[in-house]
């Protein structure tokens, strides 16, 4: 059996990822998924999507504490929570996701940008749904059932 010391982080999300596994990625977690970064610089990402991770433009950051976010389609982790619900950020980066049908959620902050994503078996999302009370924990129940 092969130790986790021995396996890099693009290997296991890619393992995942070919076995259908679902899979979840917070904040920085959903951020390593995508191609690139302007963190500190040019940064490589896992590179599953081709996509990158951009600044925020906003007039405060990081962008830190409660928002609304707009759900973009139906999707198992999304299930019955209701319209509009609130969530908790901290963050300076987001993702600029080339693929529109892979938006799960957006939020406004400044200006609109994707705070969750879902592709097959790989689920991301911007916010925190862990220190995110009620509707945080419904989110996580439900990516549990997945």
């Amino acid at each position: 059996m092969q130790g986790l010391r021995n396996v890099s982080a693009p290997e296991i999300i890619s393992a995942r990822y070919a076995d259908a596994r679902p899979t979840l990625g917070i904040c920085i977690g959903m951020q390593i998924l995508f191609s690139d970064s302007d963190e500190n610089g040019l940064h490589e990402g896992i590179g599953i999507w081709k996509s990158s991770v951009r600044k925020l433009e906003a007039p405060i950051l990081p962008h830190m504490g409660w928002n609304t976010v707009q759900f973009k389609k139906e999707s198992n982790l999304r299930n019955e929570i209701r319209p509009n619900p609130r969530y908790y950020f901290v963050h300076s980066y987001f993702v600029e996701c080339n693929k529109q049908e892979d938006v799960f959620c957006s939020t406004d902050y400044g200006k609109e940008f994707v705070s969750g994503f879902e592709h097959d078996n790989i689920f991301g999302l911007q916010f925190h749904p862990e220190k995110s009370h009620k509707y945080g924990m419904e989110l996580l129940a439900n990516f549990c059932k997945i």
